[in-house]
């Protein structure tokens, strides 16, 4: 899967998210390794988009690579397990990189 592709992936699931309960949540996602690259989520006034940039003011930045950020999304990694692993890295606030994760599973 390229960089490209998984971004496809996220933007279908970030258009069957529910966030009508979400206020604002930003959350960069730096995918490392060979298909490498950065997008972003933000939920803002109870929209959801999904971009290839950076985020300054982001609630917090995930750091995976893509076989494991494509588990995350599928349900086949739990992120807690993940965190405590090693497979994924996070800088910044956990509660919204959880919020996160429940919002682009499958």
């Amino acid at each position: 899967m390229t960089f490209d592709d998984l971004l496809t992936k996220v933007r279908g699931l970030a258009q069957k998210a529910d966030v009508s309960n979400q206020d604002f949540l930003a959350v960069q996602v730096n995918i490392e390794g060979k298909d490498s690259g950065v997008f972003y989520v933000e939920v803002k006034d109870h929209k959801i988009s999904v971009e290839p940039y950076e985020y300054i003011d982001r609630n917090c930045a995930i750091t995976m690579n893509m076989t494991n950020f494509n588990k995350l999304i599928d349900g086949k990694l739990d992120p807690i397990f993940a965190f405590t692993t090693g497979k994924l890295k996070l800088d910044g606030d956990a509660g919204k990189a959880l919020e996160f994760s429940k919002l682009i599973k499958k």
